[in-house]
């Protein structure tokens, strides 16, 4: 039988309210099953819905599950923010005053709060090297961009399958028009750099038809294991800011820091902007 649930609506990696990436919160969800949770987000539409459990690993704060409206997901970035700032402001209490800790099916994700931003420690990427030239083509194809245009291309899957192609700059990435008919099954970003002395060193689109969401507004895990990749390789600096969702109307702003201990925190605006109860 439906029963009434704690909900929230929260605006992700803006400051500017409903700028951001909103992800839906339904805290209380220990008893629905993975149709009942699938049904709410298919229903929600946003690229997220997510369902607060009791952990059941010792370490952990709360479980999260995450699904999209075609699916559920090991990890996402927004929604991991998002569910933790409303986990927080419903009461939870974490274990340690520094960080707290959310278990997902990719594992224990570790958050933390500076100066009233949070920020997720990016999880450990499953695939790396360059994408398959035949993939690179179809993307291209997709993207109705030529070879040269293609600076880079990585492998940045932490969980979601995520592959990305580099332009030379941020300009080229929102003048895209693809069709994603031509990638129905992928989960791809494009990324361009800003010049020099811009308030962000890059723009990034994400697309992932593959699980319906045709383009994520602002997207935490692709800009988590996208940071990784060119931290690791020293083509970028150890913190930087990156813009996304302008041609969706948004004005994401996302944190990329390295630490000294070789981890990336992905970091950003949380608000709560619709609060109440859901009926599931």
């Amino acid at each position: 039988m439906a029963r009434s649930r704690p909900f929230a609506q929260v605006d992700v990696f803006s400051p500017a309210p409903y700028l951001g990436n909103p992800v839906a919160v339904i805290l209380d969800a220990d008893d629905l099953d993975t149709d009942a949770m699938q049904r709410v987000a298919r229903w929600t539409n946003l690229s997220e819905t997510t369902f607060v459990l009791t952990p059941a690993a010792a370490d952990a704060d709360y479980r999260l599950r995450i699904f999209t409206p075609g699916g559920e997901l090991p990890f996402a970035g927004h929604p991991t923010l998002g569910s933790a700032h409303a986990w927080l402001e419903a009461g939870g209490r974490p274990r340690s005053e520094q960080r707290l800790v959310q278990e997902c099916e990719a594992g224990l994700v570790d958050v933390r709060r500076t100066d009233g931003i949070l920020a997720f420690a990016a999880p450990p990427t499953r695939r790396t090297g360059e994408l398959e030239e035949e993939y690179v083509e179809q993307v291209m194809a997709a993207f109705g961009i030529e070879r040269d245009q293609v600076l880079s291309h990585q492998w940045v899957d932490n969980g979601p399958g995520w592959g990305v192609v580099r332009l030379a700059t941020a300009r080229e990435v929102l003048e895209l028009e693809p069709d994603l008919s031509r990638i129905p099954t992928a989960m791809v970003g494009v990324i361009g750099a800003y010049p020099d002395g811009s308030e962000h060193a890059f723009e990034m689109r994400t697309f992932a038809p593959g699980i319906g969401v045709a383009e994520d507004p602002v997207c935490g895990s692709m800009n988590a294991s996208v940071g990784q990749w060119p931290i690791r390789t020293g083509a970028v600096p150890g913190s930087y800011r990156v813009s996304q969702g302008q041609r969706l109307g948004r004005a994401g702003d996302i944190r990329i820091t390295a630490e000294t201990d070789g981890s990336v925190w992905v970091g950003g605006a949380t608000n709560t902007l619709f609060r109440g109860t859901a009926l599931v």
